[in-house]
């Protein structure tokens, strides 16, 4: 994990110790739908599996991550929300998420997530996914 001055990896600006890490560390939890895709991005640059794991909805979570060793991610955008305030039930977040392949370059994944509240809390449900 970075330490906590570091820039968090999901591009806010602020400081890991003070965006996603809290939300890593399970002290709370992702207030909105935008929030935890950042936070989930973040995970994934950070190879971080059980986190990802559990902000997946249960009925489509996979019973594993597996990470590419090859992938480096290197940037996030958020294209548009829709819903997923604290005050909604389901949310979607579209955004381009930028990496670069040992061997291959550079590429860019584009992905409307799809959102839901269990038990209180945000999690992933899935996604139309797009790379180029």
């Amino acid at each position: 994990m970075p330490s906590s001055s570091v820039s968090c990896p999901c591009g806010s600006a602020s400081a890991y110790s003070e965006c996603c890490g809290p939300y890593h560390s399970g002290a709370t939890a992702a207030p909105t739908a935008e929030a935890l895709m950042r936070s989930r991005y973040a995970a994934f640059a950070q190879r971080d599996a059980a986190y990802l794991l559990r902000t997946w909805h249960p009925e489509t979570r996979p019973p594993r991550v597996d990470f590419d060793g090859g992938l480096t991610w290197t940037g996030l955008q958020i294209l548009g929300t829709a819903e997923g305030s604290p005050f909604h039930r389901t949310g979607t977040v579209t955004f381009a998420a930028r990496y670069r392949r040992d061997g291959d370059g550079t590429g860019e994944m584009r992905e409307r997530s799809r959102f839901a509240r269990h038990d209180g809390a945000w999690v992933y449900v899935d996604g139309d996914v797009s790379r180029s």
